[in-house]
């Protein structure tokens, strides 16, 4: 290939090529999930994504030609100071990588974000990471052949050859997994639930969507203690929840939400979303064609057929694991929502040393079925 430039993105215009350049990589994938443009916008906006409250980011293209012309890849560098005064590292991150199946190309992208990143004092780097582990993450490894649920990667074979050919190495790998046949469940988790019930009489509830903005706020509570050991872990911030409930609301299911709580205090909760990428699938990332609401019609239509979700959230505070209450979480979903909607789904992420869950998954019949994994490298 001739020689690459890389430019940081600094206009409307170039912000529009990085968006829609997967369109080019991802022409022949049957596979994959073409996002939402409109969605793709507000996650990239500067004023208006709450990462920006208290981290950083830049956006860069790397083109080709005899004009520098022909767009051939694309990269995110993210720099959160939260992530690094919590963990006592000194690192960023990449995402949003998208590249031509060509060494020279990826190597000038993975410069510039490093270049980037020791400006803001930066010593090592990893990713693939979009802004924090609380977003997508995680370069797919295997699995390629099952299209992403809500909000997971996918991306090419040929990925991790160019990351680890310019010098990554990997850190962490995080599971998906996929429930076959929920029915199967039920009778393991009834008897865990059972068992555990004495000991911990805790409450399940139906999160409360009708005031959906004071329950996230308890759901943020929770998740920033039951996840706080975890590698990777990084605290919501208010305006980060905030964000992503107005995101999600309008696919939340009253039967997909559940709390637990113990003398009237959150103990743990369960979460999981309609799959819209079965949806989205139909639409090409455009909402409207020719001016008529065509691709909105087809989401709509889709949607109301969707018979596969993703587990996004189980996390129980330290204290009461080990107490059943993960266990009677999981049986209100697979009981009240998906078998009698008849659904099947996948529940992600989980950490490849999370052996507690990951056993737990496997004893109620959920196959492992999807491997995304973390890099990281020098750049001192």
């Amino acid at each position: 290939m001739s020689k690459i430039e890389v430019s940081e993105v600094s206009s409307r215009r170039d912000r529009d090529a990085f968006i829609e350049f997967p369109w080019r990589i991802y022409v022949n994938d049957p596979a994959w999930v073409p996002p939402l443009i409109i969605e793709r916008k507000a996650f990239l906006n500067r004023k208006r994504h709450p990462f920006y409250l208290h981290g950083d980011a830049a956006l860069f293209l790397a083109r080709s030609g005899s004009r520098r012309s022909e767009i051939v890849g694309r990269i995110m560098a993210s720099d959160d100071p939260n992530y690094n005064s919590l963990h006592q590292t000194n690192v960023g991150c990449f995402g949003l990588f998208e590249c031509m199946n060509d060494h020279q190309v990826a190597a000038a992208l993975f410069d510039a974000a490093a270049d980037w990143l020791r400006k803001k004092g930066r010593t090592e780097i990893m990713g693939p990471i979009d802004y924090s582990t609380n977003y997508v993450c995680g370069l797919l490894v295997d699995g390629f052949q099952f299209p992403p649920t809500i909000l997971t990667a996918h991306n090419p074979p040929y990925y991790r050859d160019l990351i680890e050919g310019c010098g990554f190495a990997k850190i962490k790998d995080w599971y998906a997994w996929w429930f076959d046949d929920p029915a199967k469940a039920v009778t393991h988790l009834r008897r865990l639930a059972t068992r555990f019930n004495t000991r911990c009489p805790a409450v399940i509830r139906p999160a409360n969507l009708n005031n959906i903005r004071d329950e996230s706020r308890r759901l943020r509570e929770i998740y920033n203690q039951a996840w706080k050991k975890n590698w990777g872990f990084v605290p919501f911030t208010e305006a980060e929840i905030e964000f992503m409930t107005e995101e999600l609301k309008p696919l939340l299911v009253p039967e997909f939400a559940w709390v637990a709580e113990v003398d009237d205090e959150p103990a743990g909760f369960i979460l999981a979303v309609p799959d819209i990428n079965v949806a989205l699938r139909h639409i090409n990332g455009r909402l409207t064609t020719f001016g008529l609401p065509i691709g909105l019609l087809k989401l709509l239509y889709h949607k109301s057929r969707t018979r596969t979700a993703r587990l996004i959230a189980l996390g129980v505070i330290e204290k009461y694991r080990r107490t059943g209450i993960a266990e009677m979480l999981v049986l209100r979903i697979v009981e009240d929502a998906m078998i009698k909607r008849g659904i099947t789904g996948e529940l992600s992420m989980t950490l490849e040393d999370n052996f507690m869950i990951n056993r737990f998954l496997e004893a109620i019949g959920a196959q492992r079925y999807k491997t995304y994994r973390i890099y990281s490298k020098s750049i001192a």
